[in-house]
């Protein structure tokens, strides 16, 4: 496959998520949170005040001391947000300057940076991120590098090392996800891997393999972002394609087993994907559409059900060009909907409503808000994030 659509997004996307790693401070101010992936001389991790109502306010954007490229892979996430019992912080990627910057959530300011090795490079389609309690893992999508680094008090980072990795088919490194002591990533050609990461550094479990979704399609749809669910048991794929597809696997043995497919025509693409606090719901964004898709997922069997898809979201060529991350409106239950980012400055804010096995999507009347510091969006998050 001529993978065009993510060709074009080289140049002028942004991937932004937020994986949660544990406790949340009672009281918290809840903000979205989005890495701006700006080029010299304005770069910075903007964050906006969540309202009672649901509703958005800029409270500021953190300088950080590297810069952005405006662009990337979808499945790259630049931004996670670390929630310790002992600090909260934010880590985004600066694929121009080739570092991770940490930001302390309570005050709102740099704690430090890091780089990786001498080779280490994302200055093409940028540097994704996961997290466990105690490492940061980092995968420079020019080197086809994973960097380890530790996660230091007052959200330093300190780099430990660099391993080489490749798709089956020589595919670049693209999203990584990381859950315990297991870290999946996802490849350009197709390829998923897994990795143990229980004593830091990841050594691949010989699980790599093409999806099943890409050798059915000989080539026309390839996993990108990747969810775990609060279990460990399964990994969910969202691809990038001409229609809707969603790949599972489960890794209950330790190891990536053969993915299901789950396939629609109602929209364009499935780049994205997040899980719900109660994993009842999988929000799909339509990355090179102009919706959203919710579908029933099943916690204990890994099978997803026909949900509902919104209406087109108001701006579709006139002020977006594309959709990317999702961030969850409420930690707890299904999530009530979602934030989703639009290429170039806007967050949608999607409201869920669901009665039994039957939902339904609204936009609300603000939607949307507007990241004015951005110079690629296509993903947000929030804090407090999710339990898992």
């Amino acid at each position: 496959m001529q993978k065009l659509p993510e060709s074009l997004l080289c140049a002028a996307l942004l991937i932004v998520s937020l994986v949660a790693v544990s406790g949340t401070a009672a009281g918290a101010t809840p903000y979205v949170v989005a890495n701006d992936d700006s080029s010299f001389p304005f770069t910075g991790v903007s964050f906006f005040a969540v309202g009672p109502n649901g509703g958005l306010t800029r409270k500021g954007e953190v300088a950080t001391p590297g810069t952005g490229i405006g662009g990337g892979y979808f499945g790259a996430n630049r931004i996670i947000v670390l929630n310790s019992p002992s600090q909260a912080c934010v880590f985004a990627s600066e694929a121009g300057s080739g570092d991770v910057v940490g930001i302390d959530i309570n005050t709102l300011s740099v704690g430090g940076s890091a780089s990786g090795s001498d080779t280490d490079a994302g200055t093409g389609n940028g540097i994704g991120l996961a997290a466990n309690a105690q490492y940061l893992y980092a995968d420079f999508t020019d080197s086809n590098t994973i960097g380890t680094f530790r996660v230091l008090s007052g959200c330093g980072l300190m780099f430990v090392s660099s391993v080489s990795v490749v798709g089956a088919e020589d595919g670049g490194i693209n999203g990584l996800a990381a859950h315990g002591n297991m870290l999946v990533a996802t490849y350009t050609d197709g390829t998923i891997e897994s990795f143990d990461i229980a004593n830091g550094p990841p050594v691949s479990h010989g699980d790599k393999q093409l999806s099943t979704g890409t050798v059915r399609s000989k080539g026309a749809t390839f996993p990108n972002s990747i969810d775990i669910t609060s279990d460990g048991r399964f990994a969910i794929f969202g691809d990038t394609s001409t229609s809707m597809v969603v790949e599972v696997s489960d890794i209950s043995s330790g190891k990536l087993t053969k993915t299901r497919v789950y396939t629609s025509t109602t929209s364009i693409s499935s780049s994205n994907v997040m899980l719900s606090p109660d994993e009842s719901i999988l929000y799909v964004v339509n990355t090179q559409g102009d919706s959203v898709t919710a579908l029933f997922f099943h916690k204990t069997t890994g099978v997803l059900t026909k949900g509902c898809t919104s209406d087109p979201i108001r701006g579709h060529s006139s002020n977006f060009s594309y959709l990317a991350g999702a961030a969850l409106m409420s930690s707890t239950g299904n999530g009530s909907g979602i934030y989703v980012a639009e290429f170039p400055s806007g967050i949608a804010r999607m409201k869920l409503k669901v009665k039994g096995k039957v939902c339904s999507w609204r936009e609300v009347p603000q939607s949307p808000f507007e990241d004015k510091n951005a110079s690629g969006l296509l993903s947000i998050g929030t804090y407090p994030p999710r339990s898992f």
